[in-house]
């Protein structure tokens, strides 16, 4: 682990991150049995590269990114911003003031090694000095929903089934200091 680097992305890594987010994205739908969604994995790559975009257009004020690095290679990536419309509308704006942490990927070949803990302990630190003591974060993936489960507890919204039969979407609100460090 102490050859990964974290850092802020530049112009650079665009096209890398645009691969990485494919790549990533892809494995996730796969992984939870949603390899026929083609649309929505399109357009969730399309909305993280536009949330990269966010970042370096705005050098970090608009959305703000942290990348992972093994050697020269991107193994991960965290971001956080404006909390999103779905959480907005799923709790009747009770999160809107928050930042939401998103776009917590682990490349497939690094995943369970403790990259993700990496990003979100280096995410925490970037909250902190920005004096920001309070996030929202959410997800549909029944996989990274046990994660987040382990690490913030039970989420604050449970939505039933919000995805399909058996795919809900879960949200979280975390005081940074009250969460579990597992």
């Amino acid at each position: 682990m102490n050859r990964i680097k974290i850092r802020r992305p530049d112009l650079n890594d665009q096209e890398e991150l645009s691969r990485f987010f494919r790549i990533v994205i892809t494995d996730t739908f796969a992984k939870e049995g949603l390899t026929e969604m083609a649309l929505e994995i399109e357009n969730e790559i399309v909305l993280k590269n536009k949330y990269l975009k966010s970042d370096l257009d705005s050098n970090g004020a608009n959305r703000y990114f942290l990348i992972a690095f093994d050697h020269e290679n991107i193994i991960g990536t965290i971001e956080y911003g404006p909390v999103s419309e779905l959480i907005t509308d799923c709790t009747e704006g009770a999160l809107k003031d928050l930042v939401e942490i998103g776009t917590v990927f682990v490349h497939p070949n690094y995943q369970r090694n403790g990259v993700g803990n990496l990003l979100l302990n280096a995410m925490f630190c970037t909250l902190q000095k920005k004096e920001i003591v309070e996030f929202c974060l959410d997800s549909g993936y029944t996989n990274a929903q046990k994660i987040w489960k382990k690490k913030f507890g039970a989420p604050d919204y449970s939505l039933k089934d919000y995805w399909s039969e058996g795919f809900d979407h879960l949200i979280w609100r975390v005081k940074m200091n009250n969460h579990k460090e597992h």
